[in-house]
């Protein structure tokens, strides 16, 4: 039954993470050609921004080390945008060279996941990204900006609002057309969502260029997803099948499955474009290329009844 709810957004924009931050996360490296195939069935399912891949040294990220491979290969998605992530100069070029042109960096709220990720300061790597960010925009790029730790770092605990707002509006001073606010832990909660998009309304950041981006720890990602549409977010990150996690938070488990994601939209009467019956067959088929079911609840339970239709 759909009830919609007063004040929330008519539309929401998923921004699909799975083939780029679901995959990136997997033990065992998953074929360039499966990859490929990943992103047209969701894309056939009707998301519009799915991002592909990350050119970022194969030395750290060894899962998505044919990022040259892959892209190609996504050619002919017609109003599909396909982001990849650049975490600095040289994967810049790399995107650039082979037409990319939505890109996104990978900031940190915190010292210590900074020094952990990129092996710098919040401010090194600030002064990083600005190079990047300026290059990207004067090659006519749409830039993302990415912003871990956003809630709470498993090494210096919760995060001061204003460290985080100092981050965004730097990030956006630099030139970033729209950023994602990471709780990259899962341990963010609907009151602390609302806090912060609060100081950053106040700190002249507008809702319409944030997006946020949950994981699933405790259990609060649609919760905190839910807070953030009621504070005006209209762009939500979420991960085919609950894929991902974080390399370098050994405490963060999954992303926000797209499937329950749009499962709770499509009963608020808020349009997303896309057809569940085909996400849920797309994270299916995945899943059994992995070799394990999905987390997503509604995969389960959408796949269960699927099933026992066809019985």
């Amino acid at each position: 039954m759909v009830v919609p709810e007063p004040g929330l957004p008519g539309r929401v924009r998923v921004h699909e993470v799975g083939p780029r931050d679901g995959l990136q996360n997997e033990s065992a490296t998953v074929p360039t050609e499966v990859k490929a195939e990943f992103v047209r069935r969701l894309a056939e399912a009707g998301l519009t921004t799915i991002e592909a891949t990350s050119f970022v040294h194969p030395k750290w990220v060894p899962q998505l080390a044919d990022a040259e491979r892959l892209y190609p290969l996504l050619s002919g998605l017609d109003g599909v945008d396909l982001p990849v992530l650049v975490p600095n100069g040289r994967g810049l070029d790399r995107a650039l060279a082979l037409g990319a042109r939505r890109v996104a960096v990978f900031a940190s709220a915190t010292e210590s996941f900074a020094r952990a990720n990129l092996n710098r300061s919040v401010d090194e790597s600030l002064a990083m990204f600005e190079p990047v960010v300026t290059r990207a925009k004067r090659a006519d790029g749409h830039v993302r900006g990415y912003l871990s730790m956003c809630f709470g770092d498993p090494w210096e605990g919760p995060v001061p609002l204003a460290r985080v707002v100092r981050v965004c509006r730097a990030l956006l001073d630099m030139g970033c057309d729209e950023l994602s606010l990471g709780d990259t832990i899962g341990v963010a909660t609907p009151g602390h969502v609302t806090a912060l998009l609060e100081a950053l309304a106040e700190a002249g950041v507008p809702s319409g260029v944030l997006g946020v981006h949950f994981h699933d720890t405790y259990g609060q990602a649609l919760a905190n997803t839910l807070a953030a549409l009621r504070s005006g977010v209209t762009t939500v990150d979420a991960s085919a099948g609950g894929l991902g996690g974080c390399p370098y938070a050994r405490s963060a488990t999954g992303n926000l499955a797209t499937e329950d994601l749009v499962w709770m939209l499509r009963g608020l009467g808020i349009e997303t474009g896309v057809d569940l019956g085909l996400l849920v067959a797309t994270s299916v088929w995945m899943s059994e290329r992995l070799g394990r079911p999905s987390p997503s609840r509604t995969v389960r339970a959408l796949a269960s009844a699927d099933s026992h239709k066809e019985q």
